[in-house]
């Protein structure tokens, strides 16, 4: 199933619009075919249709002051911030910290006495450590007590980590009625994660990071350049959006 919820999506992205546009019009000898896939593979890589996407995504969210945010049974960090780069197995790089590093946070102002990471793995990558075996490491070096630690193990989607971190909570010595968490993972994210936690009986206060749209996005000419990052702001939005549609529509 994880790979057919990789590869389904792609023929209603932009690249693969455009690559079945194409073709048919190749095929068909419809040029106004070929037209549009050439349309739609430009507008999907201008930061205007990029970011516009993006921040829709995001929902309007807010990046928190520390301060701010309440305090719960536990702080959970949803995984997606490391990769793998070519070389040893057991080293893995930043794909994006804010995750992490919010998590820390969290909890050095005591806002949980427990820290969670999820164990985000792929059956691509069979070698490759759960990232939150990885991430406990890491916080381990930056003070965070590893007994206040913990993680679920070996999961590939958001739902599984919900049900994990459900499961791990319950079996928690203190655990009493609804926990509630603090969830950190990317604002993108964070709607389609709610949900699905919240379906896994959690009560969830949201604290969302990594944010990829700016506050203050100017218009400009360049506004309508194509380019690689927008194409991938564009994807990536779209396809949180059918990830949001599919989980409304057949989660239980």
């Amino acid at each position: 199933m994880i790979y057919l919820h990789k590869i389904l999506p792609f023929f209603l992205l932009p690249t693969g619009v455009t690559l079945l546009l194409v073709v048919a019009g190749l095929l068909l000898r419809r040029r106004g075919l070929c037209w549009a896939g050439i349309a739609v593979l430009w507008l999907s890589t201008t930061p205007v249709v990029g970011n516009f996407l993006m921040r829709a995504t995001e929902g309007g969210q807010i990046r928190q002051p520390i301060a701010a945010a309440p305090k719960a049974q536990a702080i959970v960090v949803l995984s997606g911030g490391r990769r793998q780069p070519p070389g040893d197995t057991t080293v893995s790089e930043w794909g994006d910290a804010n995750r992490f590093y919010g998590g820390i946070e969290l909890f050095k102002a005591q806002k949980a006495p427990l820290l969670i990471f999820t164990g985000g793995w792929a059956p691509w990558r069979p070698d490759a450590k759960p990232e939150g075996d990885v991430l406990i490491g890491y916080a381990a070096e930056l003070g965070v007590p590893r007994d206040r630690m913990l993680t679920t193990g070996r999961v590939m989607s958001t739902e599984e980590e919900a049900r994990a971190v459900a499961d791990l909570l319950a079996r928690q010595p203190a655990a009493r009625g609804t926990q509630q968490i603090l969830l950190v993972t990317s604002a993108f994210q964070m709607r389609r994660a709610v949900l699905q936690f919240s379906n896994a009986g959690l009560s969830v206060v949201p604290f969302p990071v990594d944010f990829k749209v700016s506050q203050q996005e100017q218009l400009t000419v360049l506004s309508f350049i194509p380019n690689a990052g927008s194409l991938g702001s564009t994807e990536t939005a779209l396809r949180e959006f059918y990830g949001r549609l599919y989980y409304q529509l057949f989660s239980s």
